[in-house]
């Protein structure tokens, strides 16, 4: 590519996802771009970048930015964060919450739903059923919202980092030997595509936001804004959970580290 069409799809994923990439990851663009470039009878990049200048659709925007997305994840991913929602943060939230026994849990950028299932398992296996719980689930990738609503996983997908106990306890194997989210822990999620570049305050409040591994790939102007948008839409001694190398950028006059849990910040 050239420079200015490198600069043009940067400033383009940066505009539309928060996405800070630099010159170094031509090579990954290039990547993931050309597959989208041969799909719309374009002989190179150079082609597409001329048809997203002149000619873009919302769909075809929407697949240059998906494409780019990263989407790594896996069940009960770095592990101690979920011991410490069962061991901590979700027995002070009940604290908060008192006689309203109603708690609302945000994932965000929640890729292929193994975060939001995950906390799900672990809700269900409190045993509290005269709480109620509610989880909204959201990505920007409509692929990835239609994969999480199916709640179906492959072998490898599920031996990443499950319990093989849970594996048995809230899964069912498939036709095709896939392993499939039951109907109980389905239930329990709404899944919906959110911009986390947008408002948030249609979403609702929430007692608790994930918000992890994903700041990581924002500059620092868009990583204080997303967090300060958080911050509005937390309930009043309500927590926020970033990915264990990540940091709030800005806000610090409003949220406070959770001593004992790494990457729990507790809304002042």
């Amino acid at each position: 590519m050239r420079s200015d069409e490198l600069d043009f799809i940067i400033k383009l994923l940066m505009d539309r996802s928060g996405l800070a990439l630099t010159a170094e990851k031509e090579y990954l663009i290039e990547s993931r771009l050309l597959p989208i470039a041969r799909a719309q009878a374009c002989k190179d990049l150079s082609e597409l970048i001329v048809l997203l200048r002149t000619r873009p659709t919302e769909a075809l925007l929407t697949e240059v930015t998906e494409a780019m997305t990263t989407n790594e994840t896996y069940f009960f991913r770095d592990g101690k964060p979920f011991e410490q929602l069962k061991t901590t943060i979700l027995p002070q939230l009940r604290v908060n919450a008192g006689i309203r026994r109603n708690l609302r849990i945000w994932s965000a950028a929640c890729s292929n739903g193994q975060e939001p299932y995950t906390t799900a398992m672990i809700i269900r296996e409190e045993n509290l059923p005269e709480w109620k719980y509610e989880i909204l689930a959201t990505d920007l990738a409509d692929k990835v919202i239609k994969k999480s609503q199916q709640g179906i996983y492959s072998q490898f997908e599920v031996q990443r980092g499950m319990p093989i106990q849970f594996l048995l306890k809230y899964f069912k194997q498939n036709e095709e030997s896939n392993w499939q989210i039951k109907d109980e822990l389905r239930s329990m999620i709404q899944f919906r595509i959110q911009n986390l570049l947008k408002d948030y305050n249609s979403l609702g409040r929430f007692d608790l936001i994930f918000c992890r591994n994903v700041l990581i790939y924002f500059n620092d102007a868009t990583k204080a804004k997303v967090i300060e948008n958080m911050c509005n839409i937390i309930q009043p001694k309500g927590f926020l959970c970033l990915g264990s190398t990540e940091a709030i950028i800005g806000n610090k006059e409003r949220l406070v580290e959770v001593e004992g849990c790494r990457g729990f910040y507790q809304l002042r």
